[in-house]
């Protein structure tokens, strides 16, 4: 390792940052107060049923901290890559028993399937429990128009998913149609989007603590949240009947927000997914897409020259970054062989301008999930009082395992309420949130 000297490693930082600068990808020039105010008024246009990125889905689940039967209930969770399945029962003290548990390939996700196709790969997921419950809490983490029913119309497939005949098809009612082939009937599907369980499980899991009101975060493969509204801010003119000081939970879809401040490599990178114009926001930083938009960065800084020699001549353009490459590079040294094969050829100072590449991508998104959070926070109305604070659930692998995001997420959140008068709230993790919400919605559904 060469003798690096303090004043060695500030012109290699100051170097990354003004070549993140000159693409718009720098995270400080994100003018973060102004993001929450477009988030917040997309929020409002999407309530309205006016033009907006954001879909603010009424879930028609009504907010409830109910007492949990203790009856069994058949989970579903179609994610980004996995669907997962099992049977969920509470016991008297509502603690969670997990059955039957369960995991296969979503389809779609290799290769474009039929309706017929996902459907009964669906009901073969569940064959061995259907005959257990009548109650069947679907997870289905993609963007879907619900009904008062809590079916749910899939709008459109996100995360790659390759199922396009499924859109526009109503979820549950085509799960009911295949199961009922399989002789079984009298079962009802409740549809709710994973963010949506995430707020479902901290209700349940906390029935001591007195919170305000509830959110929900995934931060995983995809991004997305979800928060409890009034139901007379719910103004979409095909929704009526609500009752006006009744509340009820939102999808807000926030991974399509459309106003995210982009840099030059985010549109680039954008061009080369399957959807360029859906998404737009989470592509800046999930699971899904960090690592294909820190390899563009690197080839970015490639033709800056940025990096040594020897580095550019390592560097082949058809290598492909995973974010667990990222997050095992910032706990260096890296544990992938990926990264390994690629340091070798290296000197420590390529080895900085890599570090805080990626370290910029991780302070970057944990900036853009703190104006989700924080909007949500705000435009419930809710957390003024600091003994009754919102209860924010987070799940999904990339919030947990990228490098002191937590804290991070804490200190822009802090920014955020600090020049808005202060907001209260907790971000609490809940083992096995989505089937738990599943089930719980399964039951007061």
């Amino acid at each position: 390792m060469k003798n690096l000297k303090k004043s060695d490693i500030k012109v290699i930082r100051n170097s990354i940052i003004n070549f993140l600068s000159k693409y718009g990808m720098y995270c400080d020039d994100i003018d973060i107060q102004k993001q929450v105010n477009l988030f917040i008024r997309e929020m409002e246009n999407g309530l309205k049923g006016n033009k907006s990125s954001l879909e603010m889905f009424p879930t028609f689940i009504e907010y409830q901290n109910t007492l949990l039967k203790k009856q069994p209930v058949v989970v579903l969770d179609a994610g980004g890559t996995n669907l997962r399945s099992a049977l969920v029962i509470f016991d008297k003290d509502k603690k969670p028993e997990i059955k039957n548990f369960k995991t296969v390939p979503m389809p779609g996700l290799k290769h474009e399937v039929s309706k017929d196709e996902f459907f009964k790969a669906i009901a073969a997921s569940i064959k061995d429990i259907i005959g257990l419950s009548d109650k069947i809490g679907f997870v289905f983490s993609y963007p879907v128009k619900m009904f008062p029913d809590k079916d749910g119309m899939l709008v459109r497939f996100t995360k790659e998913i390759k199922a396009r005949e499924v859109e526009g098809q109503f979820i549950g009612k085509n799960l009911i149609d295949t199961i009922n082939k399989y002789g079984f009937s009298g079962k009802r599907v409740i549809i709710l989007n994973d963010t949506v369980a995430s707020l479902l499980a901290g209700i349940s899991a906390f029935p001591e603590r007195q919170y305000d009101s509830f959110a929900g975060l995934i931060l995983g493969t995809g991004m997305n949240a979800s928060y409890i509204e009034k139901n007379s801010e719910i103004r979409k003119s095909d929704i009526s009947n609500l009752n006006p000081d009744g509340y009820q939970i939102i999808n807000i879809e926030a991974g399509n927000y459309g106003k995210g401040q982009r840099g030059e490599i985010d549109l680039k990178f954008n061009s080369k997914t399957l959807e360029p114009g859906m998404g737009t926001y989470e592509k800046m930083f999930s699971g899904a897409y960090l690592g294909g938009l820190a390899g563009e960065v690197i080839k970015f800084a490639l033709e800056d020259g940025i990096f040594s020699k020897s580095f550019s001549e390592a560097f082949d353009n058809a290598f492909t970054f995973k974010s667990k490459d990222i997050d095992d590079y910032l706990y260096f040294p890296p544990r992938g062989s990926n990264m390994l094969k690629l340091l070798d050829t290296v000197d420590d100072t390529d080895r900085i301008r890599l570090y805080y590449i990626f370290d910029n991508l991780i302070e970057r998104a944990a900036m853009l999930v703190s104006v989700v959070l924080a909007s949500a926070v705000i435009k419930s109305n809710r957390g003024i009082d600091p003994c009754h604070p919102v209860c924010i659930t987070a799940e999904g692998s990339s919030f947990y395992k990228m490098k002191n995001f937590q804290s991070r997420v804490y200190r822009h959140m802090q920014r955020i309420f600090g020049e808005r008068g202060f907001y209260y709230y907790e971000i609490n993790k809940v083992e096995n949130a989505v089937l738990c919400g599943a089930a719980v919605a399964g039951l007061v559904g």
